[in-house]
């Protein structure tokens, strides 16, 4: 479901796959050849969500951003780079995540967080209001912490994940006009 909200529709390019089951609600902007899959919701309704090019938002993810208040100006947005894998049932709420990262399954990144390229977020992890992990590591836990630099096979799995997940989300999007 791609739904206008307060008059604003959500921007879809036209390479994405949005599943019918998927919710992509108002100020939401989603790049070419990502994919958002079943029961992902993505609430852009007080602030604004930007999804750039072969992001892939997996199965049962949530992301919603902040509305602007005296105690928070501005609000929080949400940013997700390119090449970047969200894995299933991921919670993303008020945070920017650059290029390149894997966020593992179930795990909760909160408001203020900042992602830098090429990161890894274990499965299950919680990453905490405010912090930033740095590029090239490995973070895991709840709290997340930083375990280890991440190996060349790491790196190189980034981009086969994002590749993989566009190339699925093409299929996808190619069965549906059949």
């Amino acid at each position: 479901m791609i739904k206008t909200y307060e008059g604003v529709a959500p921007v879809v390019a036209a390479s994405a796959y949005v599943d019918e089951m998927a919710a992509v609600i108002g100020k939401v902007t989603i790049g070419e050849e990502s994919s958002i899959w079943p029961m992902a919701v993505l609430r852009g309704d007080c602030n604004t969500i930007a999804i750039g090019d072969r992001t892939s938002i997996q199965d049962g993810s949530v992301i919603h951003v902040n509305h602007d208040a005296p105690f928070n100006p501005g609000g929080d947005r949400v940013v997700v780079g390119n090449d970047v894998t969200v894995g299933h049932k991921v919670m993303l709420h008020g945070c920017a995540i650059m290029d390149r990262c894997l966020i593992g399954m179930a795990s909760t990144i909160m408001d203020k967080v900042v992602i830098e390229s090429n990161v890894m977020v274990g499965a299950g992890s919680l990453v905490s209001p405010g912090k930033t992990l740095e590029s090239g590591h490995l973070y895991v836990g709840a709290p997340a912490k930083r375990v280890r630099e991440l190996t060349d096979e790491e790196l190189g799995f980034l981009d086969h994940a994002a590749e993989y997940y566009a190339q699925l989300g093409a299929r996808y999007k190619q069965e549906a006009l059949v």
